[in-house]
């Protein structure tokens, strides 16, 4: 699997924030977590390459960043104080979704109270397509285009995403393959 495939579900959701389908949030303090965790799972891709994708979703969606957040994190509770900074995000943000695969660190009880739940990227892009069937079909594709540097094939880019987790969402896409071309 390519380098950047590891970076195709992230890639996937700001085509989808730029293309209108959902409001992207977030802060300088999950852009640092999301690039952390990608350069200890995939050392593979250079850490300037991580920075230059953070820089590049910053310019792209601007109006997602949120920098009010930090005065609500001492009052929430949830089982991983570290990840408080991401509810406090979406507090702010006014979000109502928080995409995630730690879902188990986001209870529904604790995000209920703020108006905000909690989904894992698979069910989430299903919902989406459930929604927004053909515009979300043609933000993947778009996705897929800006890869630039593999430019991996339609068939590879739908094997990445479901090894990286997205197994229903996997489905939908190889029943569309065709239009990801």
């Amino acid at each position: 699997m390519p380098a950047s495939s590891t970076l195709s579900i992230c890639v996937m959701l700001v085509q989808c924030a730029f293309d209108g389908l959902v409001d992207a949030r977030w802060t300088d303090d999950i852009h640092a977590e999301w690039i952390r965790n990608l350069a200890i799972g995939s050392p593979e891709i250079p850490f300037s390459r991580l920075e230059a994708t953070r820089d590049r979703i910053k310019e792209v969606l601007p109006d997602a960043d949120v920098g009010n957040h930090r005065i609500l994190i001492p009052d929430l509770s949830l089982p991983d104080p570290d990840d408080r900074h991401v509810l406090a995000a979406a507090i702010a943000g006014k979000a109502s979704v928080i995409v995630t695969w730690n879902l188990k660190d986001f209870p529904a009880a604790d995000l209920r109270p703020h108006g905000v739940t909690c989904v894992s990227p698979d069910n989430f892009l299903v919902g989406l397509h459930s929604t927004f069937s053909n515009a979300l079909i043609d933000s993947i594709r778009r996705a897929r285009l800006n890869l630039r540097k593999t430019a991996p094939a339609v068939h590879e880019f739908i094997d990445a995403l479901d090894h990286q987790g997205l197994r229903a969402f996997s489905v939908v896409l190889r029943e569309k393959a065709a239009q990801l071309d």
